[in-house]
């Protein structure tokens, strides 16, 4: 069947028009076995539409677009290579790492002790005085790379990108890069818009990140040219620590989209997405804030450690929060009031493992399913979705359209949902916990913590198969008490 889907700009959009609402499934092609999309998945778009078999490749048109490049200039003479230890705006600070090679291949795990001390990578003095307790080094699990490049506000885009000549813009940056590279970010405000096209490679990733988590924020620009804040499409990338805040809209076209990743092999790691697409019209164009397409062939992406909330205006049924497409993996995510699904699996959607998340006071909590296919006929099978904390939302797990019998469902809390689960092909799900999580602080409104209190019927109730060594603060899974349920290791 011929379908026509629109989208605006450049940027990809039809892979978030669809809503996995029960009460959206005839509309979005998510009620029926068969999984073929309606016609009225797309419609509401009228700028340059694009046809396309929805069981086949996009056309050649369509399919160009993933080789668009932005071509990579020289890099400075006076680079930094394996720099020394950061000073001043420069600095590692506050984050919640892992021990685990996600985003590459590390050098060997500092702990917050040993990474001030250390000369082997990028660590500050001062890089672990503002971890939790036990936590790893974000210098520890980024590698030295090749290419060194340095942006601060007070930078210049003439400069050499140095750390004493840092540029101004991640645009400008983003030109410099190649395999290899780590571009670092220090705190301040940064006009969103941005688009990076270049790849690095298996064993060279580019990784843009914040020196301080979330100290590098990115806003709508004053005149907004596109409804995407981050728009990638180059493979092996990493996009570490960001404050990606859609708060404040300008003029110009307003966010859709936080982060949106159309490469491959990258991470989208310990960023916070918040207020996307607040105050726009509620219609088929859709939203998320963390996008994961597999329209330009991407394939295993992982989003790990995310804050997402404050997505979509209130009611509507075509804003997500995390949505995939592809393959890959979603962990120790929190993600908190979102218009339709906190996390949402559709399109091409397959082999993703969805663990330790905490998501709550949403219309939906976790959508796994397939349906508008590019590339496959579905189904969206072997799945794994273990160790969730559900709790609060209209719906709490739901199988939506075209799904296999090998996604399995295990050692989920799931609670005070309207429905509680969905599952189809006679599926069922275990060691459930249906009891209230007993969070530190849970409000509908304002910010919840939604770190666990002693009293909490999840802790120890995890299982460690899929499950992501550490929690979302950066502390290790307790394999001896038990591991969590949830984002947070108690």
């Amino acid at each position: 069947m011929t379908k026509f889907v629109a989208f605006v700009s450049e940027i990809r959009v039809h892979a978030l028009l669809c809503s996995s609402a029960a009460v959206l499934l005839t509309a979005c092609g998510g009620g029926a076995d068969s999984g073929s999309p309606s016609a009225g998945a797309g419609q509401a778009l009228q700028t340059a539409a694009l046809s396309f078999n929805s069981d086949a490749a996009p056309t050649a048109a369509a399919a160009a677009l993933q080789q668009q490049a932005t071509p990579a200039e020289a890099a400075p003479a006076a680079q930094d290579s394996a720099p020394e230890a950061y000073t001043g705006n420069f600095e590692l600070l506050g984050y919640s790492t892992d021990t685990t090679a996600t985003i590459g291949t590390p050098q060997a795990a500092l702990t917050t002790e040993t990474a001030a001390a250390s000369a082997s990578g990028p660590a500050a003095a001062t890089a672990g005085a503002n971890l939790p307790s036990g936590a790893i080094d974000p210098a520890a699990v980024i590698p030295a790379t090749t290419y060194n490049f340095y942006v601060s506000p007070s930078g210049s885009d003439t400069a050499t990108g140095t750390k004493s000549a840092p540029f101004k813009t991640l645009a400008r940056a983003a030109k410099a890069t190649r395999a290899s590279t780590t571009v670092w970010v220090a705190p301040g405000t940064y006009a969103g818009g941005l688009k990076t096209t270049l790849s690095g490679t298996s064993s060279g990733h580019i990784y843009f990140v914040s020196t301080t988590k979330w100290g590098a924020r990115i806003v709508p620009p004053s005149s907004s040219s596109n409804s995407t804040a981050w728009d990638n499409r180059g493979n092996y990338i990493d996009i570490v620590g960001f404050d990606v805040d859609g708060t404040v809209s300008q003029s110009g076209t307003k966010w859709l989209h936080g982060i949106y990743n159309g490469g491959s092999y990258g991470t989208i790691r310990e960023n916070h997405v918040h207020h996307i697409a607040k105050s726009v019209a509620c219609t088929s164009a859709g939203g998320s804030a963390i996008g994961v397409d597999s329209y330009y062939h991407g394939v295993k992406t992982d989003v790990v450690s995310n804050m997402v909330n404050d997505i979509g205006p209130a009611g509507c049924n075509f804003v997500q929060g995390i949505y995939i497409s592809t393959s890959g993996s979603v962990k120790n995510n929190v993600v908190y009031r979102v218009a339709e699904a906190a996390i949402h699996l559709w399109h091409d959607a397959n082999n993703v493992i969805i663990t330790n998340n905490t998501v709550t006071t949403s219309h939906t909590g976790i959508v796994v399913g397939g349906g508008d296919f590019y590339y496959t006929s579905g189904p969206d099978d072997y799945t794994a979705v273990y160790n969730n904390i559900v709790y609060d939302n209209y719906y709490g797990i739901s199988e939506q359209g075209k799904t296999g019998v090998h996604n399995s469902y295990r050692n989920n809390l799931v609670y005070q949902n309207t429905v509680n689960w969905t599952l189809k092909n006679g599926l069922s799900n275990y060691n459930t916990v249906s009891s209230a999580p007993y969070f530190v602080s849970y409000t509908k409104t304002g910010t919840p913590n939604l770190h666990l209190t002693s009293s909490s019927p999840a802790i120890g109730r995890g299982t460690a198969t899929n499950a992501y060594p550490t929690d979302f603060d950066g502390r290790p899974r307790n394999a001896t008490t038990g591991y969590d349920i949830g984002a947070y290791q108690h």
